[in-house]
């Protein structure tokens, strides 16, 4: 747990207009303008409250055709909310399953990484495999669009395959692709790795 991360979440929650947004959203995707009709506010008010709370990860937005729809980001809320019970109770076994975790991931990263930073080969194991793709998709800009050309010679550094492992980018959503374009998703919609 990190806990400036859980410091700018509730930062970005104690504002009630973005309190509002959240409820509206949870109950399903809405546009700018819809969340501004809702809530008698301006489209540009809306938009900076949504930027506010895209960058803590608590909504993402889609396009669709012309219009570009906001989520509710689950997993977010289920995080912080499961980290305001762990102090309820006094556990920190979360943070003994991150160092677990983080030792495996460096683990299976010296075994399959050679010393060019190239993989010969995809581990067979998921758990394996979820840990390198997850290792590479962290060097990918968040909000950046990518052409799958520029994917393409991004994998070719560190496997030859790059077919393989762009298909298993979207597969275990790591990434989101639309029309040929590219984007990393935030980490709390990655395909996560059973312990």
């Amino acid at each position: 747990m990190q806990l400036n991360k859980q410091v700018e979440f509730h930062k970005t929650l104690g504002d009630p207009t973005r309190l509002k947004i959240i409820y509206l959203l949870s109950e399903g995707p809405l546009h700018v303008g819809a969340v501004a009709g809702k809530l008698g506010l301006t489209a540009p008010t809306i938009s900076h409250h949504l930027s506010r709370l895209k960058d803590c990860n608590l909504v993402y937005s889609r396009r669709e055709k012309n219009t570009v729809y906001y989520h509710i980001n689950t997993k977010v809320l289920m995080h912080h909310g499961k980290v305001l019970q762990q102090f309820a109770e006094g556990t920190k076994g979360e943070e003994r399953n991150m160092d677990q975790r983080v030792l495996e991931k460096q683990k299976v990263m010296n075994a399959f990484i050679g010393k060019d930073g190239k993989v010969s080969q995809l581990p067979a194991q998921q758990k394996k495999r979820l840990y390198l793709l997850e290792h590479w998709v962290e060097g990918l800009e968040i909000g950046r669009k990518y052409e799958e050309k520029e994917i393409n010679a991004y994998i070719k550094q560190f496997h030859d395959d790059y077919a393989t492992v762009r298909r298993e980018f979207i597969i275990h959503q790591f990434m989101f692709r639309e029309n040929s374009i590219y984007e990393r998703n935030p980490k709390e919609m990655w395909g996560s790795v059973k312990s």
